[in-house]
């Protein structure tokens, strides 16, 4: 796993061959940040950002690298989380909050609102579709604030009412939805 960009740039951390979660790839990773440029500037934004489902912690250095003020990355995985933390420690990290628990009682009990919030479930995952009501209806984001849900090719969330644009990179489809106020008539 490498960092592609930021003051962290090409460095790499080696992710046990025991682990389970399945970083996102360095293509996917590069066109999302690209894509992400459009709506922040960060180093100027300096966003607070939400990497769920955080599994090796490569979104989560992604962010940091390229200057979030704060990012606070979940994990259920006991190992994963250890390891996010060791690479935390090693990089000498002081603006990132790794939790270990389950996402969705973290949703559901969470009140600070972030800039950005990312999610890399489990493709397999029965719940991956309520994904984005449930940001939405706990109000994870500020206004304007995206959301980035990362899904296999059989999920389409064009229809949604805070849908924003779908991007796919080989087999890695990224849907991007923003918070906003609905019109006033």
């Amino acid at each position: 796993m490498r960092v592609i960009s930021g003051i962290y740039k090409h460095r790499r951390f080696d992710v046990p061959r025991s682990f389970k979660a399945r970083p996102t790839t360095d293509f996917a990773k590069e066109g999302l940040f690209n894509v992400l440029t459009n709506y922040f500037d960060f180093d100027a934004d300096r966003p607070m950002a939400l990497d769920l489902f955080a599994g090796t912690g490569s979104i989560t250095l992604e962010l940091l690298s390229r200057g979030c003020r704060q990012v606070v990355c979940v994990e259920l995985d006991r190992d994963h989380h250890a390891f996010i933390r060791r690479v935390l420690q090693e990089l000498k990290v002081d603006n990132c909050f790794p939790v270990r628990g389950d996402v969705f009682k973290f949703i559901r009990g969470r009140h600070e609102l972030f800039d950005l919030a990312f999610a890399d479930p489990p493709y397999e995952l029965s719940e991956l579709s309520t994904l984005p009501d449930l940001v939405f209806q706990q109000k994870l984001l500020k206004e304007g604030g995206i959301f980035v849900l990362e899904h296999g090719k059989r999920n389409s969330f064009d229809t949604h009412p805070h849908f924003l644009e779908h991007r796919a990179y080989g087999s890695v489809n990224f849907s991007l939805f923003q918070s906003r106020q609905p019109h006033q008539i």
